[in-house]
């Protein structure tokens, strides 16, 4: 937990270090963070998780770029101090966490078919869940990215749902719902190991991909609109 706690703190003096510069176009109340809250429903087998904003929540989505390199990337986040294995993946050093995210360039959920038209890769714009391990990276302004590994790798465990790509990312399909200035997503306890004793925290960010440039990440984090915490660290627990 501490060093979880360490590398998010580092994260986020990074963050602050960076210029305005490199801000993005979609910084605005509709991930202006006011509150976050894990619910456990013992008589469901299921934990509520929720972020509200000022604005709209899920309202705004990416500016189709019109390829995958560089297509945008934005994300509630919720950072946790589960385990790797807790949610399908190999032992590995990082955070886990619950990134609810929409990109209108490609589809990563290739078992689920979010606007239910029966094509199953043309809804990435839709709000859907990963799980995703985050780890340092100074190569991004937002000082994060999900972690890479090579394809030969035969160390590296990845649930049957992930979709394919080098990195630790999940595609498990838990249903997502916006509010008004709410948005939901609701998880069987069983897929994260039934635990429902954990401390996270709720960011929103920008993201961009990346396919062309070796010296920098797949998918980093470009820009931290809002922390919960403040601080990202990690101190809000399932509420039961």
């Amino acid at each position: 937990m501490k060093s979880i706690i360490s590398i998010l703190t580092a994260t986020i003096l990074l963050s602050a270090s960076i210029s305005c510069a490199q801000e993005s176009k979609y910084k605005n109340d509709d991930f202006k963070i006011n509150k976050v809250q894990v619910t456990q429903k013992p008589d469901l087998g299921v934990t509520v998780w929720e972020i509200s904003v000022d604005g709209t929540a899920g309202k705004t989505v990416p500016t189709k770029a019109g390829q995958l390199d560089g297509a945008p990337v934005l994300g509630y986040v919720f950072p946790t101090s589960l385990k790797p294995t807790d949610v399908g993946f190999n032992q590995t050093d990082g955070i886990v966490a619950l990134a609810l995210t929409s990109h209108p360039d490609f589809d990563d959920t290739p078992l689920w078919d979010e606007n239910n038209d029966r094509i199953y890769n043309n809804d990435g714009v839709i709000w859907h869940p990963h799980w995703v391990i985050l780890h340092k990276d100074e190569r991004v302004a937002g000082g994060l990215s999900v972690k890479q590994f090579k394809k030969a790798d035969k160390t590296v465990v990845l649930p049957p749902t992930n979709p394919g790509m080098p990195m630790y990312m999940d595609s498990p399909g838990y249903p997502i719902t916006t509010k008004r200035n709410t948005i939901k997503v609701v998880v069987p306890n069983y897929r994260m190991n039934n635990q429902t004793n954990f401390n996270y925290d709720g960011v929103t960010a920008f993201m961009k991909v990346n396919t062309s440039n070796k010296n920098l990440p797949m998918l980093g984090v470009y820009e931290v609109f809002s922390v919960a915490s403040g601080n990202l660290s990690l101190p809000y627990k399932v509420k039961k």
